[in-house]
């Protein structure tokens, strides 16, 4: 499926302002959509969505298809009688530059647990059937996942093969004995799930109703530590104790002797055929629920992918192993339909992935920050593209553009210069450094383009949101409730308009009469 031309913003929930230590879904969310509607931006590109586990990842989650609680907003609560003025009365001084996890966590998920508490004194009959009607359409998940966290806080954060034998394994007398037994704690749950989804859905159909598609991002493997594995242990991997016998990984390369070892269990794709690849099509249906484009983590797995034995320490001795391929493609579009996608085809890319990437129609990926170190056939320098394509300054897993220009070799600068028709870098300052980038971008042949905010507002290292291989201190940055300004506003629009990446609905009327005053001749 091919994209009209369009440029929009990645920035995750997490990253806006506001006093409750951690981004939400509350009013910032609506103004940064007002901020992408009046600057021509008509898309949104967003990280998984789902709750949060190790490092808090959200790459690294309890569920597939869950959402995080830490983005429900307190005040949309407050407004709905689900919180009282006294519970939001004292506050924690939390830091509006960036996430500190543990102490947000433990004080909104109080927070939350008390907004429980309201709705189970107070919820007329209204939003209790409401609550009872989500359940019962989100079944095919919900109940598992409920049940896994209360009995994850029931066991102390335990990894669920630690549980008692008949839980762990997923037995359904275990299971009926403890939903009974955290009644009250799974309840709770399904309550946050509801209260996510509802305030996750207003918020995208804000988004768009002024013209904004919101990108999602689907990881192609989920966590070990999970309600998918633990769910679902036929479809991965795994020994009789629910041990992980092959994991993800990527082999050695020119940045890892030792390759990398992901960690993440893998799938058994001959099982998942069987079943008509009924998790991946209920995946997709609750990805495409959520958001309006899907951009797919990791594409070239579906191809091939790099199993390492769970007993390795390193992922030096691992092999190639086929993927699905179009098989699982085939399958999602036949049920759900045509859907657009993108893949991100970073990294290791074979002839085999191309093919594939070909075949399926889907626009891959451009990041600029990759475009220097080469000569000029770098496919990602942006006179080498083609049309369908999605091209970035820098992705979730870089560093800021300035950050990355203060660590680049001299040759990469030179090559960066030369392309900017620059008699030197030091004659521009690093902010606009990063709009010259922007700039190019924009004015590709590419379809779509797409630059985080931290690269709008020209912000150093200290604005990174991921470094690959730092396993803490990662996914933390806010912006300033005062950086959406009129400064930005009016140039973003501007090169927005100049490089047609949004016309006007006028500019579109006389363009029609023309041609149709041309036809008439």
């Amino acid at each position: 499926m091919r994209f009209e031309r369009a440029s929009g913003v990645l920035l995750h929930p997490t990253s806006f302002p506001g006093p409750y230590g951690v981004g939400d879904l509350g009013g910032e969310a609506y103004r940064f959509v007002d901020f992408l509607q009046h600057t021509g931006q008509t898309l949104w590109q967003i990280l998984p969505l789902a709750p949060t586990g190790f490092g808090d990842s959200p790459y690294a989650a309890f569920s597939a298809f869950a959402g995080n609680p830490l983005l429900i907003s307190p005040d949309i609560l407050l407004g709905q009688g689900l919180l009282e003025h006294a519970d939001l009365a004292n506050i924690p001084e939390f830091s509006g530059q960036t996430v500190e996890y543990g102490p947000v966590i433990e004080w909104k998920m109080q927070l939350l647990a008390r907004s429980y508490e309201h709705y189970e004194q107070k919820a007329g009959p209204e939003i209790r059937a409401q609550v009872a009607q989500f359940e019962k359409e989100n079944a095919s998940w919900l109940d598992d996942y409920a049940l896994f966290m209360a009995a994850k806080s029931h066991h102390n954060g335990a990894v669920w093969t630690e549980w008692e034998p008949g839980l762990a394994k997923h037995r359904p007398e275990a299971l009926a004995e403890w939903r009974e037994k955290l009644a009250g704690p799974v309840s709770f749950q399904k309550y946050l799930q509801f209260i996510f989804g509802l305030q996750w859905a207003s918020l995208k159909e804000y988004a768009n109703e002024r013209g904004i598609k919101i990108i999602g991002d689907l990881p192609i493997f989920v966590a070990y530590d999970s309600a998918d594995v633990w769910a679902n242990p036929e479809i991965f991997y795994l020994d009789e104790t629910g041990q992980a016998t092959v994991i993800a990984g990527v082999p050695p390369d020119y940045f890892s002797p030792t390759g990398q070892r992901w960690g993440n269990p893998l799938y058994r794709w001959d099982v998942l055929a069987r079943t008509n690849y009924r998790w991946w099509v209920e995946r997709f249906r609750t990805a495409f629920r959520q958001t309006d484009i899907v951009r797919l983590d990791h594409f070239r797995g579906f191809e091939s992918y790099w199993e390492v034995p769970a007993n390795e320490e390193t992922a030096i001795n691992g092999r190639w192993v086929k993927g699905p391929g179009t098989a699982l493609f085939e399958e999602v579009f036949r049920q759900l339909g045509e859907k657009p996608i993108i893949a991100e085809d970073l990294g290791m890319i074979t002839p085999a992935v191309r093919r594939l990437l070909k075949d399926l129609g889907f626009p891959g990926m451009a990041v600029l920050q990759f475009a220097f170190g080469n000569d000029m056939t770098d496919a990602y320098l942006p006179h080498n593209y083609e049309p369908n394509l999605l091209v970035y300054t820098g992705t979730h897993d870089n560093d800021t553009t300035v950050g990355w220009l203060e660590s680049v070799n001299e040759a990469e600068k030179e090559m960066l210069r030369r392309y900017l028709a620059l008699d030197s870098l030091d004659q521009l300052s690093p902010v606009e450094l990063s709009w010259r980038l922007i700039r190019l971008a924009w004015g590709s042949v590419a379809d779509l383009a797409i630059a985080p905010l931290q690269d709008m507002l020209g912000i150093d290292s200290e604005g990174r949101m991921n470094a690959p291989g730092r396993p803490m201190g990662n996914w933390g940055w806010r912006y300033h409730p005062d950086s959406l300004s009129d400064w930005l506003r009016g140039r973003l629009l501007d090169v927005t308009l100049l490089y047609a990446r949004f016309v006007p609905e006028e500019v579109k009327q006389k363009k029609l009469r023309e041609q149709q005053e041309q036809q008439e001749q």
